[in-house]
């Protein structure tokens, strides 16, 4: 009990202190070494940049050892003239920000003439040693504290766990630092014992109540080192990398999230035992838009360890290729699902010489199929359109719009009334549709005051984000859509796109991701319920690709938050899973490419 209250608080801190980080807290560990030295840490602001100096022939030379030393790179070239341009460029500040800085000397040779000569060269800069967005620290081979004041007051020194000092010498201490190795054998994988996070918070407090801060030497520089030092509020995170560190930092806000809407998971009825050689009547078709295993366990996570999609038995992975691509689009991979032919990216439903394929909603209409399309998105977006259109360009949204007039489907749920009614060709496709039968509004609140069995409701309002107020848009969508059928003797397939979740790979954005991803688990647990009252309708739950190669690198589902990192900005190529539920979803077992669900579906439904 003890160890997980511990790794709370840790997590807890972590997620409101890692997010006051900046690059202030960042320490450029032997910056002359670095490709550019100066000038990379100072393009990022970073807190402490530090140079190691020798005392040769009277110079300050910049090196780690004295067989690395070369006499251009003396202390005033690489770091007090730039610093001056700098400052002076400024009109006395820092950085553009107003961020202090701190020039940390680490003197290599004799502390006690080395530091004279220091303080004998920052003299001849007194526009540095005046200014109070400078500070001068002096670490490695240091003078006795008790000679502290016989050095400028401009001079600063970097303090030591095993020095104590009088209230003289602590007021001349800047920091204070240790080696991380004498306190831990922690390779910075993986997490630090009890003990060692105990002993290592012990001496943080003990610096801390001096009202100092702490820096280690002898850290990892990797991610998993950097979230645990700010995890244990370090004041200070040493790398050989500051643009790495400073983007990793400026991402906390956004690969962070604290989930505090928790949904309850459905239960399946009767031990989710469908008969085996029995056929489904009806298929709802769910698909994740950039939907991958990170992203559905970033919200079992998030969710406290809940989630539907968890709850169904039955399991298989789709691979996502294109016929041009080892990565798929939206296009090609919707294409896939609602053909069963693959195509190049940008397709929408044609095959790869642009010839129109026949569509399932076009297939099941023939055999007397009641089918709805809806979308937590533009309905002429990619995945939507494959289920209705035909256009060799997945941006001619006008044009997708347009091929709507000649697809049997009864229902259309989503946004994207503009292609429809405000078109640049002038064409008017809401006057047109209802000419051949459907009722056609704008307002997604109009829903549940249609009465007829094929309409259309478009509403961009409607599907903002769910973080800006989408709401139970996919929810009321879907049971509408149930609702009208099952009024109906005919059976029905339904496909609802959870379009969002893409969109916050799309951005790198964790909170985004997860709270798109519950939105959609909330719809499978509704429809997993509506197959267990009826028990002729099968429930494929799967996704067209992933997106933004999330990995995660922490979280809790003990309180329900999670840390991500994104490798890219864009799809990936990894398998996504598929969830069956209901009779047949055995038959969605194994891995396969993604146009078997197709395949499946309609090997299920005897229609091919």
């Amino acid at each position: 009990m003890k160890k997980t209250i511990l790794l709370f608080c840790l997590h807890l801190g972590l997620l409101a202190q890692a997010q006051e980080y900046s690059s202030a807290n960042i320490h450029s560990h032997n910056d002359y070494a670095s490709p550019l030295p100066f000038y990379e840490a100072y393009a990022n602001e970073t807190g402490v940049i530090e140079a190691d100096v020798f005392l040769v022939k009277n110079d300050l030379l910049v090196s780690h050892t004295s067989e690395e030393i070369k006499p251009e790179n003396t202390l005033k070239n690489l770091y007090l003239e730039p610093l001056l341009l700098k400052f002076k460029a400024l009109g006395g500040k820092a950085y553009k920000s107003g961020k202090p800085l701190i020039l940390m000397i680490d003197i290599k040779s004799d502390a006690e003439t080395t530091l004279k000569a220091i303080a004998d060269q920052l003299k001849m800069y007194p526009d540095l040693i005046s200014n109070k967005n400078l500070k001068v620290v002096i670490s490695g081979n240091r003078p006795s504290p008790s000679k502290w004041n016989e050095y400028p007051a401009f001079i600063f020194f970097d303090g030591r766990l095993n020095e104590n000092y009088n209230a003289q010498e602590l007021s001349r201490v800047e920091m204070i630092s240790e080696d991380l190795k004498e306190i831990t054998v922690w390779n910075g994988k993986g997490v630090l014992t009890q003990g060692d996070s105990e002993k290592i918070q012990s001496i943080i407090k003990k610096v801390h109540d001096q009202n100092k801060k702490i820096r280690f030497w002898s850290t990892q520089d990797n991610v998993n080192t950097w979230m645990t030092l700010m995890n244990l509020h370090v004041d200070y995170i040493a790398t050989d990398n500051t643009s790495a560190l400073t983007q990793f930092i400026k991402n906390i806000k956004s690969t962070f999230y604290q989930n505090t809407e928790f949904h309850e998971t459905y239960v399946p009825k009767n031990g989710s035992v469908f008969p085996k050689n029995k056929k489904p009547k009806n298929v709802i078709l769910l698909i994740g838009d950039g939907m991958g295993l990170a992203q559905i366990y970033a919200g079992y996570t998030a969710n406290k360890g809940k989630l539907n999609m968890f709850n169904i038995p039955t399991q298989g992975f789709s691979i996502t290729k294109a016929s041009d691509s080892y990565i798929t689009d939206s296009a090609a991979g919707a294409t896939a699902m609602a053909t069963g032919h693959k195509t190049n990216n940008r397709f929408i439903s044609v095959d790869e010489k642009g010839k129109p394929l026949e569509l399932i909603t076009q297939q099941l209409a023939k055999k007397n199929y009641k089918t709805a399309i809806i979308s937590a998105g533009n309905i002429t977006d990619a995945t939507p359109a494959a289920f209705y259109a035909h256009q060799p360009e997945r941006s001619y949204n006008e044009a997708i719009a347009a091929d709507f007039l000649n697809n049997p489907s009864d229902i259309l749920i989503g946004g994207g009334a503009n292609e429809f009614k405000s078109r640049k060709d002038g064409k008017n496709l809401a006057a047109l549709l209802q000419t051949k039968g459907y009722t056609f509004s704008d307002k997604f609140s109009s829903l549940d005051t249609i009465s007829n069995s094929r309409f259309i409701v478009l509403d961009n309002a409607s599907v903002v984000s769910r973080k800006d107020g989408r709401g139970d848009f996919l929810a009321k969508s879907l049971l509408k859509a149930t609702t009208v059928f099952s009024k109906s003797k005919n059976p029905f397939f339904i496909m609802a796109e959870g379009a969002q979740i893409d969109y916050g790979g799309h951005s790198n954005n964790v909170e985004y991701v997860v709270r798109e991803l519950l939105d959609f688990d909330r719809l499978v647990g509704q429809a997993m319920e509506f197959v267990d009252k009826n028990p002729d309708t099968i429930l494929i739950v799967t996704a067209d690709h992933e997106t933004g190669g999330l990995s995660l690198i922490d979280g809790s589902i003990e309180k329900g938050y999670v840390h991500g990192s994104f490798s890219t900005n864009d799809h990936t190529s990894i398998t996504v899973p598929v969830f069956a539920y209901g009779p047949g979803a055995q038959e969605f077992m194994g891995v396969y490419q993604n146009t078997e669900i197709y395949n499946k579906i309609m090997q299920l439904l005897a229609v091919k």
